[in-house]
């Protein structure tokens, strides 16, 4: 009898044993949640930092796109710059400017990611990049060269000289200029493109802090 009791005690005791208290699996749970919140927090400055140098290079292959087509087609393409605030919408579209031209590509739009717009934030250079601008306009073409013309404009015209220009004639009328790319709030962030009228070339810029309190453009 003593010897059944002894028995019945250890099985129950055993099964006991074999499952987990409501203590542990809260403890786990926590930690898991934990782990996950730790997880996604670390991935936000990486998917941030990938949507801003997406919006960089597409503006980049965009325009060197269409300078390439222009030459290669031998006639005239557009590249239009464009912002709206509600809701946040920023697009680059390039189009050949020949009406009913069958081309290799015709008109295409490209969107930024949301978080990511043309933007020329407060404490930039007070020189542009390449010297176009005053570091003050987000969308800044029509420049005739480096700190001459009055720049302002939003849409460029690749010619089939290689060329960029102020219409779509391409009668020598270079527009060059810089159009800012970042995040709102996040100064170094700040991406900068800048065309030359005359030959039609672009140059990718990066926002550093030069460690003296200010701010310079460095070239990609």
């Amino acid at each position: 009898m003593l010897m059944r009791s002894l028995g019945k005690n250890v099985g129950q005791s055993r099964h006991r044993g074999s499952g987990f208290s409501l203590i542990e699996m809260t403890m786990v749970l926590a930690i898991s949640i934990i782990v996950s919140v730790v997880s996604v927090m670390s991935l936000v400055p990486a998917m941030q930092q990938y949507r801003l140098s997406n919006a960089y290079n597409t503006t980049l292959a965009a325009m060197r796109q269409a300078r390439d087509n222009a030459v290669s087609q031998r006639t005239s393409y557009s590249v239009t710059f464009t912002t709206s605030v509600t809701p946040l919408i920023n697009t680059i579209t390039v189009a050949p400017t020949l009406a009913g031209f069958q081309g290799d590509q015709n008109t295409v739009t490209y969107t930024l990611p949301t978080d990511v717009a043309f933007l020329a934030q407060t404490g930039l250079p007070s020189t542009g990049p390449d010297g176009f601008g005053a570091g003050t306009t987000a969308i800044d073409f029509g420049w005739t060269g480096s700190g001459t013309g009055s720049g302002g404009s939003n849409v460029i015209y690749f010619c089939p000289d290689g060329s960029s220009q102020a219409a779509s004639s391409c009668a020598a009328n270079w527009s060059g200029g810089v159009v800012y790319i970042a995040r709102n709030g996040d100064l170094l962030s700040s991406r900068a493109i800048t065309l030359w009228g005359g030959t039609g070339r672009v140059h990718g810029w990066r926002l550093y802090s030069n460690g003296g309190g200010g701010y310079q453009w460095l070239r990609q």
